[in-house]
């Protein structure tokens, strides 16, 4: 970069924003990464990675991201907790300028890359989050090994839902697919992949009513839809699987994104606002891993980098 030392602030601490504000610091730029709600983002609910490449026995999630954000500080990153409630954008001037404001305090950045990520819809139940990464579940990429030849359930009716549940199969020696009504939401294709699985059992008009367990899960409290009446349902592992919200409400009318409220990237890693950019899964609806988070966020930081260098 040309000349003065270029600020970028990294909104969210998850994979993307802890590969960007490693890379954009150890390239020179002055770096604030900021938090958010979750520090660290979805990994720290999870207990053991085993798909993060260069851990042979895995890693505890927690631990995973505290060493990345402990990288992103050697070189120079600045940590500010806190959620960003809003994204200021000033282009009177001959180059732009991004105000990053928290209820703290407003900070001015010559470009900003968002790593917010997206957070997983749950069924909000008493015991739902006390037993999340103990046998309640929302990727069944990163945590279906887990349960091999065990009994598992996955709510949902939608594309989502099904594709969970034609992964775990291949762990499972049984599962139980529950949707509050008689019909999917879900294409046909993929309705019929799961469908026709010797090992899926549809447990159709049903919700789960309660989730029982002390430190692990033990079983499930279902409730029929159309009569009301409550059965139990013993499983090791519940995988809910109804969909993710983006972080995205503070930039919400200042950048593109889709109905839901994912970023779309314009070319490379950048918005549809110049000296702006997007990483992991604030913009990626298909394959939410940690690993293809951090290389988004690797990419994010060269975009920025190189974008800095042309117009700065």
């Amino acid at each position: 970069m040309s000349e003065s030392i270029k600020k970028i602030a990294v909104i969210g601490s998850g994979p993307a924003g802890c590969t960007a504000a490693i890379y954009a610091a150890r390239g020179g730029a002055e770096v604030d990464l900021y938090l958010g709600s979750q520090p660290g983002g979805q990994l720290t609910t999870t207990t053991i990675i085993e798909n993060f490449p260069g851990f042979i026995d895995g890693i505890d999630g927690s631990e995973l991201m505290q060493n990345m954000q402990k990288q992103a500080e050697r070189f120079g990153t600045k940590i500010i907790q806190g959620d960003v409630i809003d994204i200021l954008i000033d282009k009177s001037g001959s180059n732009p300028v991004f105000g990053v404001k928290t209820i703290a305090e407003t900070k001015e950045y010559d470009a900003v890359i968002i790593s917010s990520g997206a957070r997983a819809k749950y069924l909000g139940l008493p015991n739902e989050e006390k037993l999340v990464g103990n046998g309640v579940h929302t990727c069944a990429t990163c945590d279906g090994f887990f349960y091999r030849k065990k009994v598992i359930a996955v709510v949902g009716g939608g594309d989502t839902a099904m594709e969970e549940a034609n992964h775990l199969t291949h762990f499972a020696e049984k599962l139980y697919l529950i949707h509050r009504r008689d019909t999917f939401r879900a294409s046909d294709i993929m309705k019929k992949r799961v469908l026709e699985n010797p090992k899926v059992e549809v447990i159709y008009n049903s919700v789960v009513d309660e989730i029982i367990g002390d430190e692990v899960l033990d079983k499930l409290v279902l409730k029929n839809t159309l009569t009301g009446e409550k059965s139990d349902l013993k499983v090791d592992g519940l995988f809910i699987a109804i969909g993710h919200i983006p972080n995205t409400d503070f930039a919400k009318n200042k950048l593109d994104m889709d109905e839901v409220g994912y970023l779309r990237p314009t070319h490379g890693q950048m918005t549809s606002v110049d000296g702006i950019f997007t990483c992991g899964d604030v913009d990626d609806t298909h394959y939410r891993q940690a690993i293809t988070a951090a290389g988004e966020g690797c990419k994010a930081a060269m975009d920025t980098l190189k974008w800095l260098d042309g117009v700065k």
